[in-house]
């Protein structure tokens, strides 16, 4: 099977194709332009580079969130129309899921932990094993500290994942469970992890419809969040 994944749920962005399990080729960019601004040549220069062409794609992955709100519609809007095109099926994949297949080959803890703002952080818990992952918590949203104290009871080492790693990895709590940090290439999410983890929504029967695929944001947009906070404020 063929896929075709994309990720840009964060300040990177990344695309890669992979045939069955072999990746053919990922483009990766960590700079500040936008994902409008890179997404779709990266996919395009993937392509030529690998001699490949949309019609050869089996199925069509993003990460689909947590992340940047902004940067999750991108993804998902540019995956829903490739696949549309093509009358291929979409896997939508959790990206905290996604940068814990950077670690699969280790024997660990990992702890995927992106910055939700707000004194908060969207984190999800895994096990590395045999070239693997087990999911142990849900993705959700929690601060770091609460983090930190479930942290104590998961098996050591633990690894940090994602673009809140350095964030939970210098705070003292953290500091004192001893959390590791994993080279810079293994650190955050790529578009060859949501290929990994596509495969696994694949063989569970979830891929979707390219009109079914959905973002999954944990909390409601922070403009969202203002705008109820105000009409309560009239109300009162």
């Amino acid at each position: 099977m063929r896929i075709l994944a994309i990720d840009s749920s964060a300040t990177a962005a990344s695309a890669a194709l992979l045939d069955d399990s072999r990746l053919l080729g990922e483009f990766y960019i960590n700079t500040r332009l936008t994902h409008s601004q890179t997404l779709m040549p990266m996919i395009d220069n993937l392509l030529r580079c690998t001699r490949s062409d949309l019609k050869s794609v089996d199925l069509f992955a993003v990460s689909a969130g947590p992340g940047s709100f902004t940067g999750i519609r991108i993804g998902v809007a540019s995956v829903k129309g490739l696949a549309m095109a093509q009358n291929k099926p979409c896997a939508g994949v959790s990206t905290l899921e996604a940068m814990a297949q950077n670690l699969g080959h280790m024997d660990c803890t990992v702890c995927a932990v992106m910055d939700a703002r707000c004194g908060q952080v969207y984190n999800a818990i895994f096990t590395a094993h045999g070239n693997s992952i087990e999911r142990i918590t849900p993705d959700r949203a929690l601060s770091i500290e609460n983090l930190a104290e479930e942290c104590k009871n998961y098996a050591k080492p633990l690894f940090l994942v994602g673009d809140g790693a350095k964030l939970c990895y210098n705070n003292e709590r953290f500091k004192s469970l001893n959390a590791v940090l994993p080279p810079e290439h293994l650190l955050y999410q790529r578009a060859w992890g949501v290929a990994r983890s596509a495969v696994n929504v694949y063989e569970r029967g979830g891929a979707v419809s390219p009109a079914a695929l959905m973002p999954v944001y944990l909390r409601p947009p922070q403009a969202e969040r203002e705008l109820k906070k105000r009409v309560k404020g009239e109300i009162k």
